[in-house]
């Protein structure tokens, strides 16, 4: 999509001119004479670069650019009687100034160069927040299934290939999916994530597709969804086999032409975007039950990535709890007991890595300024193995308290999975339900 400029001058005449040499850059450019006109197009649209008159009837723009400088680069327009007021806004946050008459070369140098470092602002912040995340484990792994995992991560990742991701709750999904996007030429820009379990339907299409305003009641200006927020780069929708069979529908549309529209809009707006999605759930049985469409699931499996669970690759357990360690232990040097290896060998880690992770960091913090790790350091976790599940408590325990730890270790075992859950336990999908929510374990 074209970049958007916003030219706000109260000369007419100048501010056409300039419009019109924008577009004949290929860019897209809009005008206003006053603040009141620009104020209604910001609440339409989101510019790329707006050109702000030093000097404008209805506002004060050193207030202006302190407001817009956080999310819009502005270039301030001065006469050459005004330079030093002009200096003293970017000083205030403004990113360049102009002086009146504006010729062609400088507007084009100006505009390409501060469009450039608005990318770049962009990219840095990505890579800050990246650098500060704590994500919920490493791809970190030596096994055969992890070998197998990092081939498939290498083949599909330069393509613009759409990919489904399956695989447990805490198996490390995001990861995959953002080792995919970096192994991608679209790595320059952020990976836009969604959690599809957290939408409600009828805000499902306004998140993900925007919408213009007055398109429904609250929507007092516009707004560009998250396809928008990722052109150019890929859009990780996670938890796809909660969304309901309608955004289904609309999510297989993109995928199919390539176009959407806003909410509340007529326009059909290009979509260069990868997609890359993921589920705890098996969709393939889910499409064969009916709880998912069959066409959207057909268009998304041409790719499959499965994410080996915990369990399935032990010879990793022992690489992960170190690196574990190490990230926790802020530069002490700790090691783990023997009797410790087995005991994380032992466990059928049903939370996965992310499970993995939590427990490494407890036991460090429990450890103190100690050097050794022991099982001591792991509270009450107790050895499964093929689906057995042992409950452990430190005391006599209530009824429900065993219902409650019964039920938690089998939605564990089936990776958050109700409906199996459900089965495994002999009750309703609807009882299920109503005892989640009886002991507060929904997440």
């Amino acid at each position: 999509m074209s970049k958007l400029i916003l030219v706000v001058d109260d000369d007419r005449v100048f501010n056409q001119i300039l419009v019109d040499q924008i577009k004949d850059m290929g860019l897209a450019a809009i005008g206003a004479t006053d603040w009141r006109s620009a104020s209604e197009i910001l609440l339409e649209s989101e510019p790329d670069l707006i050109f702000l008159d030093l000097k404008l009837p209805d506002a004060d723009t050193s207030k202006l650019v302190e407001n817009l400088a956080p999310q819009f680069p502005v270039v301030i327009l001065t006469g050459y009687g005004s330079i030093r007021n002009a200096v003293s806004l970017i000083q205030a946050g403004a990113v360049e100034y102009l002086t009146k008459p504006v010729g062609l070369d400088e507007l084009e140098i100006t505009i390409r160069r501060e469009l450039e470092n608005a990318e770049l602002r962009q990219r840095n912040a990505f890579y800050r927040r990246q650098l500060a995340s704590c994500r919920p484990g490493p791809m970190v792994g030596n096994s055969p299934a992890m070998q197998e995992l990092f081939d498939l991560i290498e083949a599909v990742a330069p393509t613009d290939a759409t990919v489904l991701i399956q695989g447990e709750s805490g198996t490390g999904k995001e990861m995959v999916a953002q080792a995919i996007h970096e192994g991608s030429t679209r790595r320059g820009r952020e990976m836009v994530t969604v959690d599809g379990s957290t939408l409600q339907e009828t805000l499902f299409e306004s998140e993900l597709f925007g919408h213009e305003r007055g398109a429904f009641t609250g929507a007092d200006r516009q707004k560009k969804g998250l396809i928008e927020a990722a052109e150019g780069s890929t859009l990780f929708l996670d938890e796809i086999g909660e969304t309901t069979p309608a955004n289904q529908a609309r999510l297989l549309r993109v995928l199919e032409t390539s176009t959407f529209r806003r909410v509340g809009g007529t326009a059909a707006l290009k979509a260069d975007v990868r997609f890359i999605v993921a589920s705890n759930r098996d969709l393939d049985e889910m499409t064969k039950a009916g709880d998912f469409r069959s066409d959207l699931y057909f268009r998304l499996a041409s790719f499959v990535v499965k994410v080996p669970p915990l369990r399935e690759r032990r010879e990793d357990i022992p690489l992960l709890a170190q690196h574990f360690i190490q990230r926790f232990s802020r530069g002490v040097e700790r090691t783990m007991t023997n009797e410790t290896i087995r005991l994380l060998l032992a466990y059928d880690w049903p939370g996965n890595v992310r499970e993995l992770r939590n427990l490494i960091e407890r036991a460090v913090i429990l450890a103190g300024s100690g050097g050794r790790i022991g099982p001591e350091h792991f509270g009450n976790l107790t050895s499964r193995r093929d689906g057995a599940v042992v409950l452990s408590f430190d005391r006599e325990p209530r009824l429900e308290e065993v219902e409650k730890d019964y039920l938690r270790s089998t939605l564990l075992r089936h990776g958050g999975n109700r409906a199996r859950a459900a089965a495994v336990l002999g009750i309703s999908e609807r009882n299920i339900y109503r005892l989640i929510k009886q002991y507060e374990l929904a997440e």
